[in-house]
């Protein structure tokens, strides 16, 4: 607001200051921002195309593969890659900016105009925001997807059958222990072909197992088995009784809770999946190991976490910037790189520690984005 003197009466009025859309200001800092963040995302793309083309190309030459699958398979590289690379490119473009202000006494313009750091960066930090939703979603939607089919085109290189083996003597363990299946011929939409099922009571023991020329999942009911063999044991699960025959038998959910989609799943890496699918796993499937389950969880609160990383970038680069107007670019770029390592290793270290059950999951996925996000915004608050 600001005030008015009336001369007519010598009174002084409130004025409320009004704003329509983005000022001049934000217009501006956001248009120096974009030019660098550009030239930096587009140079990364780069540098990280040709380190894929040194790491692969020769598996492809080798195997003579064509050109348009060469192509393919780098195109599938990128979203991988990109995901990365935008928390970065806002780092460096945000302190890049901020030299570049500080060196030409921008920043000391704007505070002697009462224009604050966190008001005159109110551009940045909406860009920031977007560009966190925007890599989340592009890492649950196209990463994952694009990963798979890449590993299996480099894969299918070395041996051709790779596609069609991952469904091939596939082997699951419910995480009860109390069923062990196995299939010949694993579909995820299809009969399953050959499939056994062992089940095992809460002492370890055999109860009884089936073998199948096929299997059908029945949404909501549970398996249904075809042509195949019912054999029970005895009290110590060593000595097989009489088995019976069926032409079909139906195993309840109940007994048998897992679906071919939740096998799939369960068989994965985490990394492979999307969060969705992780906090299916971690409510729906009962009795998983804390092992398996600490691997959950810690991954799917550090995929939370890592697209807020842009956040971290701006936060930590705005105040190093302003503090260094003397120290130019390069002083603040170098700083910028020493915080990415840092953040990385700590982030990675973190991981390890939450995988493994000595940190728990949800502070080991969370806490070193967190801590640098707000240790960024004390610094930034104190350069007002």
């Amino acid at each position: 607001m600001s005030f008015k003197q009336n001369n007519t009466n010598n009174t002084i009025e409130i004025v409320k200051r009004r704003f329509s859309g983005f000022l001049k200001i934000d217009r501006y800092v956001l248009k120096e921002f974009l030019i660098p963040f550009t030239v930096i995302m587009i140079g990364f793309i780069i540098l990280f195309f040709i380190g894929d083309i040194f790491d692969d190309l020769k598996d492809f030459l080798d195997n003579k593969a064509p050109f348009s699958e060469m192509f393919h398979y780098f195109l599938l590289k990128m979203p991988g890659n990109i995901r990365f690379i935008m928390p970065i490119s806002v780092m460096l473009a945000c302190m890049y900016e901020m030299a570049n202000f500080g060196k030409n006494m921008e920043i000391v313009a704007m505070r002697a105009s009462g224009i604050s750091i966190h008001r005159a960066c109110a551009s940045i930090y909406i860009f920031a925001l977007l560009i966190a939703i925007i890599n989340f979603a592009f890492n649950e939607s196209i990463v994952p997807l694009s990963e798979k089919k890449a590993y299996e085109i480099i894969k299918s290189r070395s041996d051709k059958y790779y596609v069609k083996g991952q469904f091939e003597m596939l082997s699951y363990r419910s995480p009860d222990s109390l069923r062990k299946w196995f299939f010949r011929e694993f579909r995820e939409n299809a009969p399953q072909k050959t499939a056994i099922l062992k089940k095992y009571n809460n002492e370890g023991m055999l109860e009884w197992d089936i073998e199948s020329e096929e299997a059908v999942y029945l949404p909501g009911q549970g398996w249904k088995f075809i042509k195949g063999t019912f054999t029970p044991y005895d009290e110590e699960g060593f000595l097989p009784k009489r088995s019976e025959k069926f032409e079909e038998k139906i195993i309840s959910r109940e007994i048998a809770p897992e679906s071919p989609e939740e096998m799939i799943n369960s068989i994965k890496p985490p990394e492979e999946l999307q969060s969705m699918i992780i906090l299916n796993l971690l409510t729906k499937v009962k009795n998983i190991s804390p092992k398996l389950k600490n691997i959950y969880k810690t991954t799917l609160y550090s995929r939370i976490a890592f697209p807020f990383a842009s956040f971290l970038a701006v936060f930590l680069g705005i105040p190093m910037a302003a503090r260094n107007q003397r120290g130019g670019i390069f002083l603040a770029i170098v700083m910028a790189v020493i915080i990415i390592v840092v953040y990385q290793l700590s982030s990675h270290l973190f991981l390890i520690f939450g995988n493994r059950g000595i940190l728990p999951p949800f502070f080991a996925g969370l806490a070193p984005t967190m801590f640098f996000i707000i240790y960024g915004w004390l610094n930034a608050s104190r350069c007002e």
